[in-house]
Formats: structure tokens, sequence, C-alpha cells
């Protein structure tokens, strides 16, 4: 494939993007970057969350996974559903009523300020883990694609990468991820079809015998019940579920688009769309793995080893199909990782300011000059992390996402779950104490769970475990008084 060619057709979509930013952006205030002044259409900010949720995560390595796995991911996506009715009929309500900018600010309503900056904290911890984990699989492929032929450094590579996020995101913030999310998603979809169409010429199979084929093939197989397995179906059906409230309703960066819906109907309407279509476009990517399997089968190809699985669809998009599908591959990756990559550094500029430095204290030109600082400063943090990341990483991207958000998103669960289903009070100072032993006790128990518990293995409930724990821990530093707040 011919780097230049690619490396037009890339910087051709990123101007795209800009030009969608340009006109995004306009007199664009601080409160603009925010929350969009609270005009999304509903529809736009639905279609663009199926791009920003599933992320170049689902687009490479859910297809991967599925050499490992099968159709199990499946399991967890049925959770989805139960998660996302969680979400719009019980967070959304609160956030509207509170008419909150960040979520994170009903912490301290009903605890306290060191339960508040905790909450705060936790999330800035997850969605800086997460977007790196993101943003490292759109400049690995890159790297394969472009600069590898260039002979640029991959370092160099990944702060392009993260470069070009700014440039689109640094002036309308959240405003402008609406509307790209828009356009990402679009990619996404499109690239996955014609990759699909493709392997199915290339194995001489019509798009009617897809469903069979893919069907009577050894990865097909979609509910699992061995109880000591982690991918029991009641360990992924629930995990899905509080993955979803977690990752999605406790998430700034999730929520930041919802709420810049005009009202709370329409943002509940969004949800429910959302959620619906994000099954079968689960299902989409699924049936991909199953056929990337297959193609490499039949034409001899090596299968990658289990800890590597996310490189199939890389290696027989570049290598093995036509250019125009390579191209739409990489256009396809690209938008994956910037649709949810993007939305984060937005996020976590927007969670630190209003949470870290009292923004509504100061004057619009210092809101201004500290925003685009903090702004930076994420892009730069960021861009230690991914490197980091690829120097550590072992294990498939979806694997390690899910796993490091059960020990990073516990304590939000707990936290939440605490505030919303009892009317105690907190010895708050005493919070971040319990928010930072709860995952240190899951991760030692996740370790050894094989050992002490005859075979047993947590898999993505261990999530559930951390929310648990963290929800006993604060009932353990609880005020029972009669004056103990009422639920919000």
């Amino acid at each position: 494939m011919n780097a230049l060619i690619v490396s037009i057709i890339i910087f051709g979509y990123f101007f795209v993007l800009i030009l969608v930013s340009y006109f995004t952006s306009r007199k664009a205030d601080t409160t603009t970057f925010f929350t969009a002044n609270r005009q999304s259409p509903w529809y736009v900010v639905a279609f663009g969350m199926i791009g920003a949720s599933l992320s170049g995560i689902t687009f490479i390595s859910v297809p991967g996974e599925v050499g490992n796995s099968q159709f199990a991911y499946f399991q967890v996506v049925l959770g989805y559903l139960l998660g996302y009715f969680i979400v719009a009929k019980v967070l959304l309500p609160l956030y509207y009523k509170l008419d909150l900018i960040t979520i994170y600010t009903y912490l301290e309503n009903r605890f306290g300020k060191s339960s508040y900056k905790t909450g705060s904290f936790f999330f800035l911890l997850s969605r800086t883990i997460g977007a790196s984990f993101r943003l490292f699989l759109v400049a690995m492929v890159l790297q394969l694609a472009i600069f590898n032929d260039w002979g640029i450094p991959y370092e160099v590579s990944v702060l392009i990468t993260i470069a070009l996020i700014w440039v689109y995101t640094f002036r309308g913030g959240i405003k402008t991820i609406v509307w790209t999310d828009t356009l990402q998603t679009l990619m996404m979809l499109v690239a996955a079809v014609f990759t699909i169409i493709a392997l199915l010429r290339n194995m001489d199979l019509g798009l009617s015998d897809m469903f069979s084929t893919v069907k009577g093939s050894d990865y097909s197989k979609m509910f699992f019940w061995e109880a000591n397995s982690k991918i029991n179906f009641f360990k992924q059906f629930f995990s899905g579920a509080f993955i979803t409230v977690v990752m999605t309703g406790l998430d700034q960066d999730m929520m930041q688009k919802n709420l810049t819906c005009k009202s709370l109907g329409e943002s509940q309407k969004n949800m429910f769309w959302f959620s619906i279509i994000l099954v079968f476009v689960n299902l989409i990517f699924l049936s991909l793995g199953a056929l990337l399997y297959l193609y490499a089968q039949k034409n001899g190809l090596a299968i990658p080893e289990a800890a590597e699985v996310d490189k199939l669809y890389p290696k027989i998009a570049l290598n093995h199909l036509n250019q125009f599908t390579a191209i739409m591959f990489l256009l396809g990756i690209t938008a994956a990782a910037y649709s949810s990559a993007d939305s984060a550094l937005t996020a976590l500029t927007t969670t630190f300011c209003v949470d870290f430095l009292q923004f509504s204290k100061r004057d619009e030109k210092e809101k201004r000059k500290l925003r685009l600082i903090v702004h930076a400063g994420f892009s730069l943090l960021l861009f230690i992390v991914i490197l980091i990341f690829g120097k550590l990483n072992n294990d498939s991207l979806i694997n390690s996402l899910f796993t490091a958000a059960g020990f990073t998103y516990g304590p939000l669960l707990g936290l939440f779950s605490f505030g919303l289903f009892t009317n105690l009070k907190l010895k708050d100072k005493w919070v971040p104490l319990v928010c930072i032993l709860s995952p240190m006790i899951c991760y030692v128990l996740n370790s050894h769970s094989k050992d002490w518990l005859n075979g047993f293995e947590f898999g993505f409930s261990i999530l559930i475990v951390n929310g648990c724990l963290t929800f006993l821990g604060l009932l353990f530093i609880s005020e029972n008084t009669s004056s103990a707040a009422t639920k919000t």
C-alpha cells in the first residue's frame, strides 16, 4: 500500500474534522465547551455515541477476541441493555434535576468535599487509562501503515495522533465532539461493512451465505454456562450491566454528551435508540471476527496467539485485501479511536477545570486561559501513558480495558450506589481511604481467586465485587443519625 496515498486520505479526513470544528466553535465560550449550551439534537447525540461507546477497541479487539472466546462477548452486550435502562431511568433524571456540569458535583451535595474530589479523581484516572488504550490502537495501526515507511519513530507518531485531537477540540469542546462523533461513527460502520464484503468475495461467498457460514463455524458459540469460567453467562451479563452503569452513567465523558440534549425526555430517547442499535452493531463486529478467522484458515495464514489477537484484523485488512478496503480500514480505525478519545480529552478537561479549579469563581478570560492549559496538559499525560502501555500490554485490548475498569470504576459504583440507595451520611474525610483500599483488596483477590476459590475466576465481574466492597466500607464509616441526608 502506498504510504503517501494513505497519508493524504487520512489527513484529508482530519481536515474535514477541523472544518467541522471551525463551524461548531464559532462564538464558543466556556459554557459552550462544557455543555454545548444544551442545544444538541438527541438523534445526533445517539448516533455519535455509538462510535464513542464502541471505539477502536471494539473495531479491532472484539473481532480479534472471537478467536479466544467465540461470541461470548455478546453476553456482555445483552447486559448493556439492562445497564442503559438504569442509566436512563435512574441517573439521567438525577443529573437533569440538579442541572450539573460535571456529574461528580452530586457527591459533594450528598456527602461532602472529600467524596466529591475522590469521585472526580477516580474518573480522571479511569478515563486517562481508557483513552490511552484506545489511542494506542490507532497509533499502532498508523505506525504500521504510514510512519514505518517514512522512518518516523513510534513516539513521534503517538505525539502526532494526540496533537490532531487537540487541534479540533481545543475551541469548541463538547459542541464540536457531538458533531464530529457523528461523522466518525459513520466512517467506522462503513469500514466494517466494506471489510465484510471484501472477505466474502475472497472466500467466494455471497452476502446471503454469511449468516449460515458464521453460524456453522467453530467461532459462533454465544452462551457459556460453566460456573467457574470467567465467561460464564451470568458473570458476563451482569458485568455488562454494571460496566454500562459505571462507564456510561457514572462517566463524565459519556454523560457530558447526554447532558447537551435540550431536555431529560430527549436525553432518555437518545439513550433508548442508541442502546438498541448498539446490540446489532456489536453483532456485526462479532460476525466480522468470525469471517476474519475463517479467511485466515482458508488462506493458510498464521492465527495470532491469544495475547496478540488484536493484530489479526489489521494484518488481513492491510496486507491481504484490496487497497480500497485497506484504506477504508485505516479510516475506520482512525474514526473509531478518535470518536472516543477526543470526547475523553474534553471530559478530562471539563472535570479538572470544574471540580478542581473552581471555574465558577473566575472571569471568562481567565477561564479560557486555564482551560487551554489543562487541555494541553491532559494531552501530554495521554502521550506518556500510551508509551507506558505500549511497553506493558500483554492481553487483548478489550480484556485490558474492562479489567482496568473493574478496578478504577468500582469506587464510583460504590459511592453513587450508597448515595442513591441509603439516607446515611458519611464521615467524609475517610472516604478516600475506603475508595483506595477497595481496589487494592480486589486486585489481590482477583490475582489469587483460582487458588483460593477452587478454580473460580471473576473475569469482568470484579467490578461488581469492587463496588460492593466500597459500599460496605462506606457503611462502616457512615453516621447513622436522625439528621441523615435524604436521597436526592
